[in-house]
């Protein structure tokens, strides 16, 4: 994957519109957004993008504040892929990636998940989100190395004890500060509203009357967010992996975000699927199986023991608790590779650490740390930048020890994880300027298709349900199985069914169940 370069100079896209949606009422309560029309178009001059040319790069130029259309403004990073039958093309396809931000590396990484189908019909369109990777980036260190030097302080994966407690909250309060002395501006605009803005501009930059949209896990709210400001827009959406909208702006609860939302239940109930079917499976098909369910996860929770008192290199509990709930994610090759690493660890062969060496997976930043920057910038202050401002949060630092409590009262150990990657946002400094907290129901041009999988290690299952209520004309598309996000854990039926709604509009019918692909540790499903 190389890295972006804003294009100097190519044709601009020829204007190929979607099925344009007939305009529909807007119940009572406040008026959708008036988008595109309040600001102008940016131009896009599409060219191929450095050591990638079948992707084409370009930049548009956005306002900083919506409400100020002729002020000061920022620049997007965007790429497209176009599609593979120009001839039979249906128009553009947005993919927002969710909190990992970095949507110019996302499409590159996912473009082959995306069914043949779309990708024949479509041009997939994504971007940098407002702040950061390659658009105009709040960077809260003046240089990679700052950032890299502030990392070494905090504790790899959440404090475990007083005296690590006490280093991450003061380091995290030292990032909130740094970031309000640098990008004070920019910050108070990065609500999922900005976002849902910056979209609609995008979506008439790309010529399409409406838009296709698909936004996984945090991209779910964006797209809700833009379906209730630009209701007449939408031609097709699909929300995969689910947010409860209402639970993400809720104010007045004592419970952070993640909490809110039933994450650290969701990586419990993940984890406990791991266990039970490793335990099922041969040590040939899952390393760590101790030949039933119930020994494996005593061995479980005897590695864990060992661990927070003898740490192996890098491998603390906390490291090691954290990679655990991260890897649930991806279950093909995800859940072979953490049964690898954990048997590694139970015969006391330290397995290599993850990731790139920016320690990205084990901090509370993005989950996946930006890869085509040029410079390699960490990120690590993106996803708070872009949470923090528009999802109430408790403000008192002190007061994450008791929700830490309550979290593994319910969860266990992934409690501690989803407790302290929101702990950043009890100091974080700026409030969103304008986000958009309700309602949630405003009629859509076309149905919205959610999708969901039952056992989510991330946003549960209950997520899809919810936001399928919440919205006023959804269907929801379940899907048997595990990890985190359809497109990453395929399942031929859940692309047939989605190809057919962005292509026809054609829903699946209510109730419908898919399966995935492959099963954890077994054959095909």
């Amino acid at each position: 994957m190389g890295a972006f370069v804003p294009p100097a100079a190519a044709a601009t896209a020829a204007p190929v519109p979607g099925r344009a949606p007939a305009p529909v009422p807007v119940p009572a309560g406040a008026e959708p957004d008036t988008g595109a029309g309040a600001s102008s178009v940016p131009r896009l001059d599409w060219a191929p993008c450095l050591h990638t040319p079948r992707y084409h790069c370009a930049t548009a130029r956005v306002p900083l504040d919506h409400r100020r259309p002729r002020g000061r403004t920022i620049e997007l990073a965007l790429i497209k892929r176009p599609a593979v039958e120009p001839h039979r093309r249906v128009g553009s396809l947005f993919y927002h990636p969710g909190l990992r931000a970095d949507g110019t590396a996302a499409l590159r990484e996912s473009y082959e998940d995306f069914p043949l189908a779309v990708r024949k019909r479509f041009d997939l369109v994504s971007w940098d989100m407002r702040g950061t990777g390659q658009s105009t980036p709040v960077r809260c260190f003046r240089s990679t190395a700052q950032a890299l030097r502030w990392a070494e302080k905090v504790p790899d994966g959440f404090p475990v004890g007083a005296r690590e407690r006490k280093v991450w909250i003061r380091s995290w309060a030292e990032l909130g500060r740094r970031c309000a002395e640098r990008a004070p501006a920019l910050l108070r605009h990065m609500s999922a509203a900005d976002t849902a803005r910056d979209l609609d501009l995008l979506r008439a930059a790309v010529g399409d009357r409406g838009l296709n949209y698909l936004g996984t896990s945090y991209g779910t709210f964006v797209g809700a967010t833009y379906a209730n400001l630009f209701p007449h827009r939408v031609r097709a959406m699909t929300l995969d992996s689910n947010v409860n909208p209402r639970e993400w702006v809720r104010r007045g609860s004592w419970l952070p975000t993640f909490l809110r939302q039933d994450f650290d239940l969701a990586s419990a109930q993940g984890l406990s699927r791991f266990l039970d079917l490793c335990g099922r499976s041969t040590p040939d098909d899952c390393a760590f199986s101790a030949g039933n369910p119930q020994a494996t996860r005593t061995k479980f929770e005897r590695l864990l023991h060992r661990l927070r008192h003898d740490p192996q290199g890098y491998w603390t509990y906390a490291a090691t608790v954290s990679f655990v709930v991260e890897q649930l994610r991806d279950v093909d090759p995800g859940w072979t590779e953490l049964a690898d690493k954990l048997q590694d660890l139970w015969e006391n062969s330290s397995p290599a650490e993850p990731g790139s060496g920016l320690r990205a997976r084990t901090l509370p930043a993005p989950a996946h740390a930006p890869t085509h920057t040029d410079d390699d910038y960490p990120g690590y202050e993106w996803q708070y930048a872009m949470m923090c401002g528009e999802s109430p949060n408790p403000r008192d630092p002190r007061r994450y020890r008791a929700i830490e409590s309550f979290s593994r009262a319910r969860a266990g150990d992934p409690g501690s994880y989803w407790t302290w990657r929101n702990e950043p946002c009890a100091t974080w400094p700026v409030r969103a300027a304008n986000p958009y907290t309700g309602p949630w129901d405003r009629q859509t041009a076309a149905p919205v298709l959610t999708v969901g999988i039952t056992n989510d290690p991330t946003t549960p299952y209950e997520g899809s349900l919810a936001m399928t209520r919440q919205l006023a004309d959804a269907r929801l598309l379940t899907v048997k199985g595990d990890g985190h996000i359809s497109l990453q854990n395929p399942s031929d039926c859940v692309k047939h069914h989605e190809s057919r709604y962005f292509i026809k509009g054609v829903l699946p019918p209510r109730g419908t169940v898919c399966r995935q692909d492959h099963r954890p540790f077994g054959p095909l499903g």
